[in-house]
């Protein structure tokens, strides 16, 4: 497949937010990435259900909702009825991972798995077939704008390794510091979509700057 963007509207401007949501619908990207953080399992608050619903109603692209939340399994049925496409939740977060991903599938949306950069690739070996998407975070979760963690290239290799050998369908999601000057690298390690926040909404120009890593090619 080719690989997918996903502007996070984390990093968009709220004082505009429906010109941003907007904007990316006119874009070259492929979904929007809705971080929705409690400020217990990040040190970070973002936002909820209101603004999901507000989302929903102007995209005309896919939700994919990133839960970096503690209990999220309370709140699933809620964020499918808001629109959500896609729903990950942290392995982390997660004490019976399996059954949460059982009760995301079973509400019509694709389940996605998303991992800290200091948990290892082996513990989702158990998992590979129950998720339909892995998400690789390329920085501590909780803000935007941080440093790419380098590493985070060789997760994506092994995890690719494991997926193929396993044969799974599930595919690679990277979160974090993604831009012009890592994606090629990522995409040549197997890695399938990108979150892309600051690397969007803070250069003169966004549409740009999504074209740009849309169009990167290996």
């Amino acid at each position: 497949m080719n690989h997918l963007i996903a502007p996070s509207i984390l990093s968009a401007d709220f004082n505009n937010l429906s010109k941003d949501i907007q904007l990316i619908n006119e874009s070259e990207a492929d979904w929007f990435h809705v971080d929705v953080m409690d400020g217990v399992f990040v040190p970070n608050i973002s936002f909820g259900f209101p603004i999901l619903k507000h989302v929903k109603l102007l995209s005309q692209k896919p939700l994919d909702v990133h839960l970096m939340i503690v209990e999220p399994d309370r709140y699933l049925e809620e964020f499918a009825k808001c629109g959500a496409d896609t729903i990950t939740v942290h392995l982390e977060a997660c004490n019976h991972i399996h059954r949460t991903l059982q009760k995301i599938r079973s509400l019509g949306i694709k389940a996605g798995v998303a991992i800290n950069p200091g948990t290892p690739i082996n513990q989702l070996e158990d998992i590979l077939h129950d998720a339909d998407m892995f998400l690789l975070m390329s920085v501590n979760p909780g803000f935007g704008g941080q440093k790419f963690i380098p590493h985070t290239t060789q997760k994506v290799w092994a995890l690719k390794r494991l997926l193929v050998q396993h044969q799974s369908k599930a595919i690679i999601e990277v979160d974090g510091g993604v831009d012009e000057n890592n994606i090629l690298e990522l995409i040549e390690a197997g890695a399938d979509v990108f979150v892309a926040g600051s690397s969007v909404f803070n250069k003169p120009s966004p549409l740009l700057a999504i074209q740009q890593l849309k169009n990167a090619k290996n």
